[in-house]
């Protein structure tokens, strides 16, 4: 296994973990806990978007790892990154757009491991298929 190939797996494995844990939240706590903790906007904007958000995070959770290790369809592993990559954009518009600053190296993070992904699996280090 080449160095690439270890650090993207290093990027996907704290994607991964970080969005499972994200979502799995988003998904099974009430909205006020939610704001309680800090995510302040979910009290803001219909519990729906919050749930659908929880789910998208969950399930790119899933394709960041999961297409790359069996190798099917490994093609999902960019999409999932890509999936990634909008949602931190949108969040720092919204963060931004709040004044909640103190967030945004967060998604400034999220986003650049996301984008490495992305890149390193589709340029520099991709899976080839079963």
């Amino acid at each position: 296994m080449n160095k690439w190939n270890i650090g993207l797996w290093v990027a996907q494995v704290v994607l991964a973990a970080v969005y499972v844990m994200a979502g799995f939240m988003k998904l099974t706590q009430p909205i006020d806990a939610l704001v309680a903790s800090g995510m302040t906007y979910a009290g803001d904007y219909p519990e729906l978007l919050t749930r659908f958000i929880g789910t998208m995070e969950v399930l790119g959770a899933i394709g960041i790892i999961l297409p790359t290790a069996t190798r099917i369809l490994p093609v999902l592993t960019p999409l999932a990154a890509l999936g990634f990559s909008a949602i931190q954009v949108l969040a720092i518009g919204l963060h931004s757009t709040r004044g909640e600053f103190q967030v945004l190296p967060v998604n400034l993070v999220l986003l650049a491991l996301s984008l490495f992904v992305l890149w390193g699996r589709l340029r520099k280090a991709p899976i080839s298929p079963r």
